[in-house]
């Protein structure tokens, strides 16, 4: 299931966005997850067998040069916490080396999250917790909330339930190579309102 010790498997990493949390934010969507929510929005990231692999080393400077730009780091998936070693190394690392804020989605409840082994060792470095499995027929789509049975915990007072409501729904990026990406909570409603 995880990548090899000391890397992560990772789907994609968006430079800036401005609806994957608060301000503008370095977004990176781990490969890999066992969840099988029905009806994910990111089916693409579920097989561990996707992706690249990083070094924890190498992909915290592949975002460094962001960090000038961005004022945080938001991590989805797949499943960051189904490679919970490489993800505390690399957690510990950006706190060390960043002034960034970390926002965690995650598919497992709290209550589930404290009980992985590297549970703790990952609310350690992260400033806000988006816990719980999605489920489609309680879509939501407001808030950073992709349905309403998730829950929210600010492990440190930099952000509030008024800034993940300020958010952007969704947005629309064009990269360096001309390829168009949707992004945000509620991608689906904006293709369906513009397309």
């Amino acid at each position: 299931m995880n990548a090899p010790v000391g890397t992560l498997r990772i789907h994609h990493i968006e430079p800036i966005s401005r609806a994957n949390g608060p301000g503008l934010r370095t977004v990176i969507w781990f490969q890999g997850c066992t969840l099988g929510c029905p009806g994910c929005f990111n089916p693409q990231t579920h097989p561990f067998e996707g992706g690249e692999v990083w070094t924890v080393e190498g992909l915290l400077q592949a975002i460094l040069p962001f960090a000038d730009r961005s004022e945080g780091l938001t991590l989805s998936g797949g499943e960051p916490l189904q490679q919970g070693e490489g993800l505390v190394d690399f957690l510990s690392q950006v706190r060390r080396r960043t002034p960034w804020s970390v926002i965690l989605f995650t598919g497992y409840t709290w209550e589930e999250v404290q009980t992985l082994p590297w549970g703790q060792a990952v609310l350690d470095h992260v400033d806000v917790v988006i816990a719980g499995r999605y489920q489609a027929k309680r879509r939501l789509a407001r808030g950073l909330l992709g349905s309403a049975n998730k829950t929210v915990h600010f492990l440190t007072s930099r952000y509030s339930m008024a800034d993940l409501e300020r958010v952007p729904d969704s947005e629309v990026m064009i990269d360096s190579s001309g390829m168009v990406h949707i992004s945000g909570i509620d991608p689906l409603h904006w293709m369906r309102l513009h397309l």
